[in-house]
């Protein structure tokens, strides 16, 4: 298998599904001739043209309101916003129109929408360009919500993505871009709402989500030295959430640790914990812990950002912490 940048699976993924599909077409600012902010469209424009290509203007609510009504009409747009941060200004398309309209026309209409977006901090990018939201469009029905961490799983789950007939929120966080793994070219594709067990450990449960598996897999080998055996789970979605997993884990583990880099406070990390805790309180030896960002702005300045994000050492504390 090739090894590629998770940038170029999603690149791979795009190109495939529109080769395969003459439906899917593109829409975003700045992805095409330039490739996007982040390389993910480079070269698509060139192959498929401007019919398929499409750039957009500065105007998030007017092309997602374009997008939907292409794939209510028979198209698979797959739309890029340039940051979560300005999902925002296009909330009422999303949360009142794009979610809604399968069910309020009697499930007439399909809406194949792919939203892709990146979130998340480490960069320097500010209070405005870092948040991560993924809890708000997971708490709206008829949003499915996607977050890979690896190449491979970036690649297989667009395409699972382009090929629903639902809308997803499909994230992808900024720190991820430039990661390498090995990506099958095969024709295939994973299922939506399906975790993954990156490690298998004995001890404590990790539960993680987008770039937060790959601080959860760093502090597990920390804390492998200490001799603590540490399960890490790659949740990969958080609509649907694959909760039977995180279940079946604990019941072996007795203790569960979550991470994720979006502010805990009202993060999905609390959901999480409130049904793991209403579906397998006998197996727990100890209480849920959350592991998040602290509640604030991310900042500009990268010293003061590392302060606020969630870190392998403080989950590592956390979990001597749940082991005791």
């Amino acid at each position: 298998m090739p090894e590629m940048t998770f940038a170029q699976a999603l690149n791979a993924a795009l190109r495939e599904e529109m080769r395969q599909d003459p439906a899917v077409v593109l829409l975003g600012e700045d992805i095409g001739l330039h490739g996007g902010v982040f390389t993910v469209t480079r070269d698509l424009f060139s192959e498929f043209g401007i019919k398929r290509v499409r750039d957009t203007p500065i105007s998030e609510a007017a092309f997602i309101g374009l997008a939907l009504g292409a794939a209510m009409t028979g198209l698979r747009p797959v739309v890029e916003i340039m940051y979560m941060d300005f999902m925002l200004v296009a909330a009422d398309q999303i949360v009142n129109q794009v979610a809604k309209m399968r069910y309020m026309s009697g499930g007439q209409v399909k809406v194949p929408l792919v939203i892709r977006t990146q979130q998340g901090g480490g960069r320097g990018n500010g209070a405005q360009h870092s948040q991560s939201l993924d809890a708000l469009w997971s708490h709206v029905p008829g949003l499915k919500v996607v977050l890979p961490s690896t190449p491979s799983d970036a690649r297989m789950l667009l395409k699972a993505s382009i090929r629903d007939d639902n809308p997803v929120i499909f994230i992808e966080h900024k720190l991820l871009y430039q990661t390498r793994g090995e990506v099958s070219l095969g024709d295939d594709a994973l299922p939506l709402g399906v975790a993954a067990i990156r490690r298998t450990g004995e001890d404590v449960t990790i539960a993680a989500l987008s770039y937060s598996v790959l601080t959860a897999l760093k502090a597990a080998e920390q804390l492998a030295d200490e001799g603590i055996s540490s399960e890490v789970i790659d949740l990969r979605s958080t609509q649907p959430l694959d909760i039977a997993t995180i279940v079946q884990s604990v019941r072996k583990t007795s203790r569960l640790v979550l991470i994720h880099e979006a502010v805990q406070f009202g993060s999905i990390l609390s959901e999480i914990a409130a049904t793991v805790q209403e579906l397998a309180l006998d197996s727990l030896d100890a209480p849920i812990r959350r592991v998040g960002a602290l509640n604030g702005p991310l900042a500009y300045s990268q010293p003061l950002e590392q302060v606020l994000l969630p870190s392998s050492d403080q989950l590592v504390g956390v979990v001597r912490e749940v082991m005791r």
